[in-house]
């Protein structure tokens, strides 16, 4: 197994190094592509695999997790596509056992397959369990190889000592890649930066998956460690939750309380007020750090074309227009961040 050393090879920063280092102040992204045409998607490096993705990638959940969805969701998909989309997020336990977000993303991939980078995920924590979960996602994906590979969902101590113990998930990683089953690994992770730190000093994992927004720094930041750390180690940085699946948006309306109980976000916070941002400020504030792209879950194909202009028309933000972003969020960073608030053993 490809161990890291022990020593604390991250950088430290903080306060006005941390905004230096994480802001757009100095105009692009260390692994910015130069521009493109007009109109076209701009693209970042994922880190040391080398291949450039756009700015804006497609989540496999929202429409592209719910069952019998199918006139909905690949339309979705092959509009992506169609706009220059070049990477697709998705996982073994999207939209339940019957795998739907494959499922839908397979049935456009059998025709378009060059045209994307494919990444799909394992809950798993066992070697023969995670391999069974990748023999279906080639299946259901309709490929013969999974472009990025991931441990989904990394959040606690007690997941990191499974995942790499004797017959955990770690060994049928590194199989899969030796076999050709996968190209690159990953590793995913949005309750707390301590797990995904300790899993990326003990292997060289290619890229990293994780739940990051503009309210970031109000509670147990990754921004603050964990993401140079992974820059350091010169990983694919792929943010997700940019809009908190709404919460952090002003134009959220609150589901009845009653229907919020009944949702898994539920587990975390219940609100009763909309967010404080829009979504150009949300998805421009993440766009400004140093992150290969941003993963996003679409309803309709027109919340696709809107997202996708604003991938488009993306110019980093000072620090000035970043600090008042955070600041905006204060009072509804407890939803914003409703990801890492889950009680978890």
């Amino acid at each position: 197994m490809e161990k890291l050393d022990g020593r604390r090879t991250f950088l430290k920063i903080g306060g006005l190094a941390a905004a230096s280092l994480m802001t757009g102040a100095r105009g692009v992204r260390p692994n910015d592509a130069p521009p493109g045409p007009a109109g076209t998607m701009p693209t970042r490096n994922l880190g040391k695999t080398g291949h450039p993705v756009g700015l804006f990638s497609l989540g496999g959940q929202s429409a592209l997790e719910r069952p019998n969805n199918e006139a909905v969701a690949i339309p979705i998909i092959e509009r992506a596509l169609d706009l220059g989309v070049n990477y697709i997020d998705t996982s073994s336990i999207y939209g339940g056992p019957e795998r739907p977000s494959e499922r839908y993303i397979g049935q456009v991939l059998k025709r378009r397959r060059k045209e994307t980078l494919i990444g799909t995920k394992s809950k798993e924590r066992s070697r023969d369990g995670s391999l069974r979960m990748l023999e279906q996602s080639l299946k259901l994906l309709q490929t013969d190889m999974v472009d990025v590979w991931q441990l989904h969902d990394i959040g606690t101590m007690t997941d990191v000592e499974e995942v790499f113990a004797k017959g955990g998930a770690m060994e049928a990683f590194e199989q899969a890649r030796d076999q050709k089953m996968v190209r690159f690994l990953g590793i995913t992770g949005h309750h707390r930066p301590e797990a995904l730190m300790e899993c990326i000093r003990r292997f060289l994992f290619d890229t990293l998956l994780m739940g990051i927004n503009a309210a970031d720094t109000h509670s147990h930041s990754f921004a603050a460690e964990l993401l140079p750390m992974a820059l350091e180690r010169r990983m694919g940085i792929i943010a997700m939750k940019v809009p908190a699946r709404g919460r952090i948006l002003a134009s959220w309306t609150p589901p009845p309380i009653e229907r919020q109980k009944r949702m898994w976000e539920a587990g975390a916070n219940i609100t009763t007020k909309p967010g404080t941002l829009t979504m150009r400020e949300a998805f421009h504030w993440v766009l400004s750090q140093p992150v290969s792209t941003a993963i996003i879950g679409i309803d309709s194909v027109a919340q696709l074309e809107e997202n996708v202009a604003l991938a488009r028309e993306f110019t980093p933000l000072s620090e000035a227009q970043m600090a008042a972003i955070t600041e905006k969020t204060k009072p509804v960073a407890e939803q914003a961040l409703w990801f890492r608030h889950f009680e978890r053993a």
